[in-house]
Formats: C-alpha cells, structure tokens, sequence
C-alpha cells in the first residue's frame, strides 16, 4: 500500500520574502543582489541579506535582470599562453572573486602570444562585460575590446595601458632581492639567462637587474632563449661555454629557463650550487620539483588574479580603483651558494 502523498513544494520565496525575514526594505535586497550594496548598504547588513536568502531558498533570477541591466556578467580573461602555469593560477583566483559576485571567467589564450589578439566571439562587445588581460599590451587587444569594452591590465606597463585600471606585482623588486641575494654570496660574475619574449615584464626584469648591479663591480652578460626548458639549455650551454671567466652566478626570468640551466650544468660537469648558483623567478611548482630545489621570487598569482577581478568589477560599477602593486618574495632553496673562493 502506498504511504501518504507529499506535499507538493510551496512557492518559490521571492525577494519580498527575502526582505521581510531579514528585516529590511526591497530594494536593499535588490542592491545586494545587484552588487549595488557596497557604499549603500553595511556590509553586516548585506552578509544578513545573503544568509537570510540562503535559509529561504530563494535565488535570484539572473536571466531576467542581466536583460535588464543589459549585462552578461561573463568577464574574458586574456593570456599569452597556457603552457605557463603562472596564468592558471591567476585565472583561479579571478574565478572565485567572479563567482562570489555572480560572473563568469572565460580564460582565453591568445593565438598570438603576447601579439594582437583575435576576438574569439562573433562580438565580444555583445558577449562581454569586461576584460582582464595577463602580461599583454594594451594595443595587443584592439580586436577584442573595441572602444567601449572595460579593460583591466595585469601585469603591464601602467604607463602604456589603455584600460581603466592596472594591477601589476613587484617584478623589479623581485629581481633587486633575487640580484642582491646572489651578491650578498660573495658572486661578481653573473649570466642573465632572459626570455627571449617581447613583454614589458620581462623588460622590467632586465632593466632592475640593471640597476641593481650598478656600482657594485659585478659584470653581467645576458642570453635569450624561448620560454622552454631544451632552449633554455642549448642558450645556457653555449653562452658557458664562450671563451673568458664562467659566470658563477645565473639569473633566470623564469622558474622553466633555470630548469633548463640546471640541465646545462649538468651536461657541463659543472654542479649546481658548488659551481654555479641558479636563481629562478615565479616560484612554479616546478622550483621544487627539480633537484636542488630552486631559489627563485614567488609571484602571489592567485591573489594576482583575485585583485584583478575586483578592480574590474569596480569599473563595472562605475568606480575608478587606483593603480595596484602586490609585493613578492624572495625564496631561498638549494641552488644558491657562497661563490667559490
């Protein structure tokens, strides 16, 4: 025999519900949920809002009022490659800031690299709210941003930016800590391993190495190779290789070109920190994957990604966030040593 039959579910809890049992008006809900709270509404106010919605059930009708407001709430994220993990975790940390405030990340690698980027939609103006773009130029995004799109530059030269807002990392001071480390060992001779990449990231790494080894007596020489661990090391294995004093002392632009440098040690006969000492520059998780571990600069990339979302839904909201710097850190591991006497 069959049991009683249940219920049937009561109504949808609308947004007068919402304000009812939370204690408010209507059209606090509608801003909280309209992310037009902040400046409006207390902050404790809104947490109330949101907690009491989650006891209800109730969930806002998100088609209804992107139609409304003319919105996709959908934000492209723009990044020279995905083969670095650095942009992966970026992407990560502009996710969870979007998903809190109820937008969409799509992560699209350009075809171009750091070049003009194709607009992957038929119209990104009409399926886009706005832009973050990772270590690319302003001019790189023309195709995709139009006139009107907001943008927000991560990792690009402020001077230069065409978007709304910028929010960059330390990158010079990475390198002065990574540089004055190295000269603190007791090392004078020093091979900038660069990357051989049009960007104005990689620029500001090379002018503050630069400017941290001026003065000090240290001689520097530089050699470019892609991104890539086999170039790294065939440009490494030449560049040691080259008649008169061996650098004892090497600069990466990057955790995957120090990879590749110590794998040209190793061919050498050369051991790495005894003979040369090896600096990287990103902290990826390949820094402690290879042997000695690598001292290198850690990028906080997802608090990057994170910041960088933020400032773009600012934008969206009609405010104009102030240009953002994130400090990063130097991390010493195996592969620095005292220069040999």
């Amino acid at each position: 025999m069959a049991g009683p039959q249940q219920e049937a579910a009561g109504p949808r809890p609308t947004s007068r519900d919402v304000a009812r049992a939370a204690g408010v008006s209507q059209a606090t809900v509608s801003l909280v949920f309209g992310e037009k709270w902040r400046g409006r509404v207390a902050e404790r106010t809104a947490e109330r809002v949101r907690a009491t919605a989650q006891e209800l059930g109730y969930r806002p009708n998100l088609a209804a009022r992107n139609l409304r407001l003319g919105r996709t709430r959908t934000a492209l994220l723009v990044v020279p490659a995905l083969t670095n993990e650095f942009f992966a975790r970026v992407y990560t940390g502009a996710a969870r800031v979007a998903a809190e405030n109820g937008f969409a990340v799509v992560l699209y690698p350009s075809p171009e690299g750091t070049g003009p980027a194709r607009d992957p939609f038929d119209s990104s103006r009409a399926s886009l709210d706005g832009i973050l773009a990772s270590s690319m130029a302003s001019d790189a995004l023309a195709g995709i941003q139009g006139e009107t799109l907001p943008l927000v530059m991560l990792d690009s030269d402020p001077a230069g930016s065409l978007g709304a807002a910028t929010v960059n990392l330390d990158i010079a001071d990475g390198m002065r800590q990574a540089t004055e480390h190295l000269l603190a060992l007791g090392h004078h001779d020093f091979l900038h391993l660069a990357a051989d990449v049009d960007s104005w990231t990689f620029d500001v790494r090379s002018d503050a190495l630069t400017a941290a080894l001026r003065g000090t007596g240290a001689a520097v020489r530089t050699a470019r190779a892609p991104l890539n661990v086999d170039d790294a090391r065939a440009v490494t294995e030449a560049a040691l290789a080259t008649p008169g004093p061996r650098p004892t002392a090497l600069v990466c632009d990057d955790d995957i070109l120090a990879a590749g440098a110590c794998k040209a040690a190793r061919r050498l006969g050369l051991r790495v920190p005894e003979d040369l000492s090896v600096a990287g520059f990103d902290d990826l998780t390949l820094a402690t994957a290879v042997e000695p571990e690598l001292t290198t600069v850690r990028l906080p990339a997802e608090r990057f990604g994170e910041r960088g979302m933020t400032s773009l839904l600012a934008v969206l909201d009609g405010r104009t966030p102030p240009p953002d710097t994130l400090p990063v850190e130097l991390v010493i591991r195996g592969s620095t040593a005292p220069a040999a006497r």
